[in-house]
């Protein structure tokens, strides 16, 4: 069975002509969202955005100062430049998002496999070779701005409503766990290895 969230990653991959220009699902899933958002953010929600923004400055601060050459280096075991792979953490907030937002729902995440996620990067990664330094700290600093909001909007209870999640032979995990383990967490793990790449040059 294909689920919601690889039905998400599959569009994502199919509207090319929105994803060349950076636009990507993220309006459609924040504003859904915020319709049920509370008037007090919740302050374990405030503390996971707060960390995603963190994240998402460092990585735009040190990506800002890199030259042309330091932006067309591959990084090992990766094979992708800094460049895309910088454009490839904000392209994929939206998505990330949206499949935390099932959990909340209290809905499973089905047919999202490590494969599908291999694909997209690998579809990435060759539409988006040429990727500017603006192009990608634009797109980085809009989707990780929509990120953080859609985080404040969970609630608590939201945030701790468990499903099984396909990313992870189907054990049934949280939506918080969700978010740390990609949103949250996805720009720190690619600074480190983008600092390492160019500190072995």
């Amino acid at each position: 069975m294909v689920g919601t969230g690889v039905m998400a990653y599959s569009a994502w991959c199919a509207d090319e002509g929105a994803h060349r220009k950076g636009t990507q699902v993220m309006t459609t899933v924040v504003s859904n969202t915020l319709d049920t958002q509370t008037p007090a953010t919740s302050r374990r929600a405030n503390a996971l955005a707060e960390r995603l923004e963190e994240g998402a400055r460092a990585l735009a601060a040190f990506a800002s100062t890199l030259t042309d050459e330091q932006w067309q280096t591959p990084i090992p075991h990766d094979c992708r430049t800094v460049g895309v792979v910088v454009h490839h953490v904000g392209t994929m907030y939206p998505i990330e998002i949206e499949l935390a937002q099932l959990l909340a729902a209290g809905k499973p995440i089905e047919g999202v496999t490590w494969d599908v996620v291999a694909d997209i990067n690998a579809r990435h990664a060759t539409e988006h070779a040429a990727v500017t330094k603006q192009e990608a700290l634009d797109l980085l600093r809009r989707n990780s701005d929509a990120a953080a909001a859609a985080i404040r909007a969970l609630s608590d209870a939201e945030l701790e409503r468990a499903a099984s999640i396909s990313l992870n032979a189907d054990a049934p995990l949280t939506c918080q766990f969700m978010l740390e383990d990609h949103a949250v967490r996805h720009s720190y793990h690619h600074l480190a290895k983008i600092r390492a790449a160019l500190a072995a040059k």
